[in-house]
């Protein structure tokens, strides 16, 4: 009898041993698998969109790195890569089918960002005139304001910035709209409407575009002058771009501006032009005189008689 139950414990403690796993074995079975985990998604490079130089009239010059050198048509330009007008020259910038920008006599801009979502550009000075359209793929263009936190931004649309360096940055639209931003103000600039940004201050709310500009110029009192200078001043709108003898500047905060001009023996023709960000323009010009030779100094014969 004994010996049968040694021979049976065996046999009857692996049954116990089977039983006591089923459970455990059936909630494993029971159990979701574990879910794959997902890899890292890889980043995506913004891809460099092209900008190359179009027309150009005039001496215009481009900078890479620290030599200014004169600009050629059809020359890509890069990042930091920086293009200036001279007086009288102007440029076109070309961005493939949807973007072009030109710009005016004595003006400045610097390429900061090309990506396939990002054109940005940095008006030094002077003014510009962006012309934005929606191409295959959705772009949005920049154009930031030295001197001042102020960009003009766009999907869409057709506008002018200027820009005096010292903070005064106006913008017109001609056609779409766009976002102007400064100071923490955001205005939206529709077509037919302008606003201008002064020193410390946001964009002033969208007024219509002026149909005449103010200029005023302090002419010599005299039309002739005995020397070959002359400081010529006057006022016009905050914001304008103006020539005067041919020499671009942009006047201040409050429309003011004077700049030397130095003239030729004889007759001189000048001209002071302002021009708006809408596009309208306004001109004065005089003619000044200018005589150094010394007066002719002799005697009077009837007093040796």
């Amino acid at each position: 009898m004994a010996s049968a139950l040694r021979r049976s414990l065996p046999f009857a403690l692996g049954v116990l041993l089977i039983l006591a796993a089923l459970p455990a074995g059936y909630l494993l079975l029971l159990r979701e698998p574990p879910a794959p985990v997902a890899p890292a998604p890889t980043a995506v490079r913004p891809q460099a969109v092209e900008l190359r130089l179009g027309e150009l009239e005039g001496l215009v010059e481009v900078r890479r790195g620290e030599v200014w050198r004169p600009a050629q048509p059809g020359e890509p330009l890069q990042v930091s890569d920086v293009v200036r007008t001279r007086a009288g020259a102007t440029a076109l910038l070309v961005g493939g089918p949807s973007l072009e920008v030109r710009m005016t006599p004595g003006t400045e801009v610097s390429v900061e960002e090309l990506t396939d979502s990002l054109s940005r550009l940095l008006l030094g000075n002077g003014m510009a005139t962006a012309r934005v359209r929606t191409g295959s793929a959705k772009q949005t263009f920049e154009l930031k304001a030295a001197g001042s936190d102020a960009v003009a931004r766009t999907d869409t649309g057709t506008f002018s910035m200027s820009n005096n360096g010292q903070g005064t940055v106006a913008v017109g639209t001609q056609d779409g709209e766009v976002a102007f931003v400064g100071q923490g103000k955001v205005v939206i600039v529709r077509a037919g409407q302008q606003s201008i940004v002064r020193p410390g201050q946001g964009p002033s709310d969208p007024t219509p575009l002026p149909s005449s500009l103010l200029l005023k110029v302090q002419w010599p009192a005299t039309g002739t002058l005995r020397r070959r200078t002359l400081v010529v001043s006057g006022q016009s709108e905050p914001g304008t771009r103006l020539e005067v003898a041919g020499q671009p500047l942009t006047p201040d905060a409050e429309g003011r501006f004077t700049q030397s001009v130095t003239l030729r023996e004889g007759t001189n023709t000048l001209q002071v032009r302002a021009q708006g960000v809408g596009g309208v323009s306004q001109a004065e010009q005089r003619q000044v005189v200018v005589d150094t030779t010394p007066p002719r100094v002799g005697l009077d014969a009837d007093l040796w008689k």
